[in-house]
């Protein structure tokens, strides 16, 4: 099984594209666990998860040359890092199983929620939900691996959805949809001016 990205360019009126940058992250959380993929699933889809959320939001910001958009995404993301590595550095709760002092809060939890909510706040709630369930998700591996105590997880996605409320604006005259079909799943995105 094999995930790609379709991006088309149409001349006239505006940009339309179906880029897979959500899809694609949901997906890939979903292709961590099938035959053939080394490692446990729930516990691979978390690692997964945690990268390709906030990847997607960056690539949505290049491909809509949304150069505003990656600077707050930018900007977001190092608030988002520096502070769940801090309140690690600072507080050494021990994680459940015992292994180390660094479970508070979720650093998986923050990445990924960090991603979903800067598509949410920047493209709008038809990108945002499926953005926030994969990351969702993520915060669900963190606790079914042991790795994390339920209130590390709800911090991280708090720090990750909070980092953006800080810098993010709505992107103007965008609609981004969901798209699936002809063999592939993704999203369309269209702006005009």
């Amino acid at each position: 099984m094999t995930g790609y990205l379709i991006l088309r360019l149409r001349e006239g009126k505006g940009f339309r594209g179906s880029a897979g940058f959500v899809a694609a992250a949901v997906f890939a959380v979903l292709l961590a666990g099938t035959p053939g993929y080394s490692g446990d699933f729930v516990r691979t889809a978390g690692d997964v998860g945690q990268i390709v959320l906030p990847a997607s939001a960056v690539l949505t910001t290049l491909v809509l040359k949304d150069g505003e958009g990656f600077k707050e995404f930018a900007k977001a993301f190092l608030v988002n890092v520096a502070t769940t590595q801090g309140l690690k550095a600072v507080i050494h709760e021990r994680r459940p199983t015992g292994t180390a002092d660094d479970s508070f809060p979720s650093g998986h939890t923050s990445s990924a929620f960090g991603g979903a909510g800067f598509m949410q706040m920047r493209y709008g709630w038809t990108v945002g939900i499926p953005a926030y369930l994969a990351a969702g998700f993520v915060g669900y591996t963190r606790l079914e691996t042991k790795s994390h105590h339920f209130h590390d997880v709800l911090a991280g996605a708090a720090i990750g959805i909070g980092s953006n409320l800080i810098f993010v604006t709505p992107y103007k005259n965008v609609t981004v949809t969901p798209i699936t079909g002809g063999g592939s799943i993704g999203i369309q995105a269209s702006a005009s001016w």
